[in-house]
Parts: structure tokens; C-alpha cells; sequence
């Protein structure tokens, strides 16, 4: 029965069931020659007669009776299954899970995933921070975040934000009582707030640019954080200068409460992009979120 298809089980069940070739064949739409052949060919698989003909009518013998009180049954449940497995492929459903950073998840995802999951109730999303260079294939990620020049070239990259950049800022109270460092190796002569990266342990090094001149500064400073919203409350709090992206800071610099410095040493460079492998099969889920976070000017 195995190499039977569901079409041809559903031919001779309907036959069956009908009591007639002729209504069987206007039912499943067919004509009733090529159904005759379909049911005799069912048969001769299985080596045993499941209907008995006649000029008049058609019956089902006893092992055609067996079949369909055990079968049809099942045939209805797999019919539901495929139209089941229909509807999670045309309606949004099921897990997504994202790796990417700190900053990206505060600032990108989890606005724009706020607007659009109110409306998808059978969506779930995990995001999980991580710095490193994650395999997502390896580590079962539908996708990950991270900066478009760190993204390997064997996956598709679509964009999901501006071009971003770093700004090293400190209180105004700071800046008027110690001064405005004027170029980056001054910054080893102020407290500065380190980021220590989770998944790697190490201090992250500043890195500037200038007129294509780069520069990578170890600073020192009493407080270390793997949090970018403790790095800014701390430089809030006049305990010296921090290094986080602009939009971060953007509003409270508007506010007053910040001072950028340093601006001319902070290019731009490449932004977020959500990334994942070609070669896998995505979900309704999944495609939704891809076209919700694509950036667009």
C-alpha cells in the first residue's frame, strides 16, 4: 500500500463509496475510463479484487470493505494534515530566533517588532545578545544582526538601518571642569567608562579615523560595564567619557544632558544588516519579519 499514491486510494474509496463509476468520475472529475484503469491498477498492486462490477452497479468486495472502513477514515485526517501544513505556509506562524547585539535590539528590533507582532499572535520571536561572530547555522539561528562589513559574503545581507557611527560623549559638567580632549590619545588622560564584550571577555579598544588615518586607543577608567545603557547613565553621571553609537546618545545630547567630543574622528560606516544563509527554507514568520526590518530611505 505504501506505493499507492493518496490520489489513487481517494479514486477507488470514492468509487467505493459512490456505488458507480459514473458518479465517481463526475465527482473526482475525471472520465471514466481513465478511472476504471486508475481502481484496476490499485488491484492488481495489491493482488487482491476490491470491487465487484456488474452492468448495474459497483460493491465493494469484503477486502474492498476492510479498506474502506480502515482507511477512509485516515484519509480524512491526512487531508486535514496537508491543509493544516497549507496554512502554516500561507499564515504567519512559529519561532524566530535572532542573534545581534545590544544596541541593535534596543534601537532596531524591538521597535519595529512592536508594531508588527500585536497583528501575529502564532509569532514568537527570541532575540539573544551576543557580540561575537555567531554561526547561525550551527547555533540553529533563523538569523543574525550585525554591522554590514563584519557579514560573510555566503549570506544573504538585508539592510535594516542607516549608516551608523560612534560617539565619545561625557557630561558638560565633566567637560567644563576637565576639558575637551583634542585628539584621541588625550582620552588616556580622563577616566573613561570600557565596554568589556559578553562573548569574548576582552576590553573593546576605541577606534577613530581621520582624513583616512586610523587609530585604535586602549583607554582606563574606574567603571567597566558589558551594558551600553549603564555606559551612557554613567556618563550622565560626570564619571567620565564613553564610546556608544550616536543613536544612543542622539536625544540626550539634544537635552543638554551629554557633550559629544571628538566628532571629527568618528566616521560613519556600514550599518545593520539582518543576515542569514540562501540555502535555507524560510517560513511565512520569517519572510514577514525580513520585509518589516528591511530599511528603507
Amino acid at each position: 500500500m505504501a506505493r499507492e499514491s493518496l490520489d489513487d486510494l481517494e479514486a477507488l474509496l470514492t468509487v467505493a463509496r459512490e456505488g458507480s463509476f459514473t458518479r465517481a468520475a463526475a465527482k473526482l472529475g475525471v472520465s471514466q475510463s481513465a478511472l476504471s484503469q486508475t481502481v484496476r491498477l490499485v488491484e492488481e498492486r495489491i493482488g487482491l479484487r476490491l470491487l465487484d462490477r456488474n452492468t448495474r452497479s459497483v460493491s465493494a468486495t469484503q477486502a474492498g470493505m476492510r479498506l474502506l472502513e480502515s482507511v477512509a477514515p485516515r484519509m480524512e485526517e491526512i487531508r486535514g494534515e496537508i491543509t493544516a501544513l497549507g496554512d502554516l505556509r500561507d499564515k504567519p506562524s512559529g519561532n524566530v530566533r535572532i542573534t545581534t547585539d545590544e544596541y541593535a535590539a534596543q534601537a532596531i528590533l524591538l521597535p519595529k517588532l512592536a508594531q508588527l507582532l500585536p497583528a501575529y499572535p502564532d509569532i514568537k520571536v527570541e532575540i539573544v545578545i551576543d557580540y561575537g561572530l555567531t554561526d547561525i547555522v550551527a547555533e540553529r539561528y533563523d538569523a543574525g544582526v550585525r554591522l554590514g562589513e563584519v557579514i560573510a559574503k555566503d549570506m544573504i545581507s538585508v539592510p535594516i538601518s542607516e549608516d551608523q557611527r560612534l560617539l565619545v560623549v561625557g557630561s558638560p559638567a565633566y567637560v567644563a571642569a576637565n576639558g575637551e580632549p583634542k585628539t584621541p590619545q588625550n582620552l588616556v588622560d580622563h577616566p573613561c567608562i570600557n565596554l568589556r564584550l559578553p562573548t569574548r571577555g576582552g576590553l573593546y579598544a576605541w577606534e577613530f579615523e581621520r582624513n583616512g588615518r586610523q587609530m585604535n586607543v586602549r583607554v582606563d577608567g574606574q567603571f567597566t560595564f558589558n551594558n551600553l545603557r549603564l555606559m551612557v547613565d554613567a556618563a550622565i553621571a560626570g564619571l567620565g567619557f564613553a564610546y556608544v553609537p550616536e543613536g544612543e546618545v542622539r536625544p540626550h545630547i539634544e537635552r543638554g544632558a551629554l557633550q559629544a567630543v571628538l566628532e571629527n574622528w568618528s566616521p560613519s560606516y556600514p550599518g545593520y544588516c539582518l543576515f542569514y544563509p540562501s540555502r535555507r527554507q524560510h517560513s511565512a514568520a520569517f519572510a514577514l519579519i525580513v520585509k518589516t526590518l528591511r530599511f528603507r530611505q
